[in-house]
């Protein structure tokens, strides 16, 4: 990867995740790059690849329960985590695990 600017890399990061994750809503996918949320996540998942430890699973389902969603137009919200299938949680860990080795 080779990336050694830091907005080139949360730039780059958040460009996989909104092609890669998604939301679910009643069966529908709606990516997270559609849904104006991939940077969001890039940003707030960034530090866990900078870290000297391996990425946890745990860290980064807490990193999406923290961003949260407005649905019904602002009525509502709900945290990222509740809208993304189990598979897209497994597929963002694979990326920012594929991430930090790269770094």
């Amino acid at each position: 990867m080779a990336k050694t600017n830091t907005t080139e890399l949360l730039e780059a990061l958040a460009a996989e995740i909104g092609e890669n994750v998604y939301i679910d809503i009643a069966k529908w996918h709606l990516y997270l790059s559609d849904a104006k949320l991939h940077t969001v996540v890039a940003e707030q998942v960034y530090p866990l690849i900078t870290a000297s430890k391996p990425v946890e699973e745990e860290e980064v389902i807490q990193a999406l329960e923290s961003i949260r969603v407005k649905i019904g137009g602002g009525r509502r919200e709900l945290p990222l985590i509740d809208l993304l299938p189990l598979q897209c949680q497994v597929n963002l860990v694979d990326i920012l695990e594929k991430y930090q080795r790269d770094m």
